[in-house]
């Protein structure tokens, strides 16, 4: 009798380190997300150069003058304000996993694994057509007729270039934040019995 206490004890003390570690985990992970993005952000947001162009004129580079850079600005931002809403409801409220039996616990799993998917997609999508057009000012196309821009603006090519990488670090740090929430919901369930949810 005294075993099978001894036994019941020493799991739940293991389950409750790894829902611990698991926590600081996700923690870490989403502050440093939210940082990767409010840097991004704030990278393109205050980049700026002005040059002369021709004799007396002077042309201002900023990231109003191309739209993949003003997403990359709103998305960015929205996915920081996004973790940071994510971050205060985890510290604050009581983890899903706990109440298993109410139904309301599996649909709100599902509803936070779908919202990180969704931003880690929208980000990285993002991030890929800043890329691409930030090659296009860097390279410029004779086809379409246009310019290479970065010869003249080279730092602010150069700040771009930081953003940018900025945000696929940020992209893959939300994308193990999803992974860590994927867990979450697919630990409901059964190992035994096909989409069943665990009986305790």
């Amino acid at each position: 009798m005294y075993s099978t206490h001894a036994c019941i004890f020493t799991r739940f003390i293991q389950f409750m380190t790894m829902e611990l570690r698991m926590a600081r985990g996700e923690t870490s992970l989403r502050i440093s997300a939210i940082v990767m993005l409010v840097l991004t952000a704030c990278l393109v947001a205050f980049d700026t150069q002005t040059k002369v162009i021709m004799l007396s004129i002077e042309k201002k580079a900023t990231y109003k003058d191309m739209k993949a850079l003003r997403m990359l600005v709103y998305v960015t931002s929205a996915a920081a304000g996004y973790n940071v809403l994510r971050l205060c409801k985890h510290t604050t409220t009581v983890s899903c996993s706990e109440k298993i039996n109410k139904g309301s616990n599996i649909y709100m799993a599902w509803i936070l694994f779908l919202l990180d998917q969704m931003a880690v997609y929208v980000t990285f999508g993002t991030n890929c057509a800043t890329l691409e057009g930030s090659m296009l000012a860097l390279t410029g196309s004779e086809a379409l007729q246009w310019l290479k821009v970065c010869n003249r603006f080279t730092r602010f090519c150069d700040q771009i270039g930081a953003a940018v990488l900025c945000g696929y670090a940020a992209s893959i740090l939300m994308a193990l934040i999803s992974t860590v929430s994927a867990y979450k919901v697919m630990r409901m369930y059964s190992p035994q019995r096909f989409l069943s949810l665990k009986i305790r």
